[in-house]
């Protein structure tokens, strides 16, 4: 029997109290995602967000010559589409879903209706987690963009790989070599060299696109320090958010 996963599988939605869950339920509409399915393009409005339940989804930076690297990823520890409550409508960014899965969109009317609403005298909830979570966000873009400086391939397809896992229910992603090069922004003969250091270690088992991890605690010695910084990060404004779930909150 096919069985509906509930909203509140994602981190953000599952923090939000009764009352605002309830308001904002009716609008959430669950949607498959296709690996490699364009969710935006840059430049173009935003018609939805999509909060990930089981899929990841890519934020990408693409050069005039086609050429691209990834700058943030997202599961169901946030939202896609964060222009849409920051007021900037669209993006100089795409976002293509990185492992397949499903996730709940809500339109942008329903969000902003959302976002903006007002209990007493405070906005509402959702409105101050979707800012702690772009916060969040811009850490981890400002982060990698240091990694993708000053550190080694194997350290950034550690990070890479401890990002994703930390955003999927399970320790296997279903990703090309090639499609890891384009995330990190190298040639996919460093992603085969490194996955293979990582393979002869222990650390993975890699096989036509599977990738199993078998000692998340030696990738995270391997990594550097950024991992951790966006880790830090990440469950200082989201995960130790005290959570209101009581329908009087």
């Amino acid at each position: 029997m096919h069985v509906v996963p509930s909203p509140r599988v994602n981190q953000l939605i599952a923090l939000l109290p009764n009352k605002d869950y309830k308001h904002l339920l009716p609008g959430l509409e669950l949607v498959s995602l296709p690996l490699g399915q364009m969710i935006y393009e840059p430049g173009v409005q935003m018609e939805y967000v999509y909060f990930p339940i089981d899929a990841i989804v890519s934020l990408l930076y693409v050069m005039e010559d086609g050429s691209s690297a990834e700058i943030a990823v997202v599961g169901r520890d946030g939202v896609v589409g964060v222009a849409l409550f920051m007021g900037g409508e669209s993006t100089p960014s795409q976002a293509v879903v990185q492992s397949a899965g499903q996730a709940y969109r809500l339109s942008a009317r329903h969000l902003k209706e959302a976002f903006h609403r007002v209990g007493g005298r405070r906005q509402g909830i959702l409105h101050n987690l979707l800012l702690r979570y772009a916060q969040a966000l811009l850490t981890q873009m400002a982060q990698t963009a240091v990694c993708n400086r000053h550190h080694t391939l194997d350290q950034q397809l550690c990070r890479w790989l401890l990002l994703s896992l930390d955003r999927l229910p399970s320790n296997q992603l279903h990703m090309t070599q090639e499609l890891i090069a384009n995330m990190l922004g190298v040639r996919r003969e460093g992603v085969t060299e490194a996955a293979g250091k990582l393979q002869r270690a222990g650390l993975i088992t890699y096989h036509r696109g599977h990738i199993t991890v078998l000692d998340r605690e030696g990738l995270e010695a391997r990594s550097c320090e950024c991992y951790a910084v966006v880790k830090r990060e990440c469950d200082r404004l989201i995960v130790e958010t005290p959570a209101h779930h009581s329908s009087t909150s």
